[in-house]
């Protein structure tokens, strides 16, 4: 359910961003969202028709890039990505990692005319 007060928090933001360029009308926001971050995408579609109705951004598309979850190991130097649930470096083993994506979520862009 937090997912509505996160898309009303969207609108809220992107709205009057695109309002101030003369737009007329939103056709796309463009989200990232992190693998960590709690989102369900799919509640996110759902409740931006509920929220978005009535405003210029009635229609819009909402496209969801899912960002996978990056660490650092500082045991043996790899950068790389571990799947939800995983909790040693791919690289080497060692629980001792950092997280550095993968709990993310912004707006990337809007397309708008």
């Amino acid at each position: 359910m937090h997912e509505l007060v996160i898309v009303e928090g969207i609108l809220e933001t992107v709205i009057p961003a695109v309002q101030e360029h003369d737009v007329s009308r939103i056709l796309a926001i463009h989200l990232k969202i992190g693998e960590l971050s709690g989102i369900v995408p799919s509640c996110i579609h759902e409740y931006f028709s509920i929220a978005s109705a009535g405003t210029i951004a009635e229609g819009a598309k909402i496209i969801i890039e899912n960002t996978p979850i990056r660490i650092h190991c500082p045991d043996c130097g790899k950068d790389g990505i571990i799947q939800k649930g995983q909790y040693v470096c791919p690289a080497c083993g060692s629980p001792r990692f950092r997280i550095t994506s993968g709990r993310e979520y912004y707006v990337e862009s809007v397309e708008a005319e």
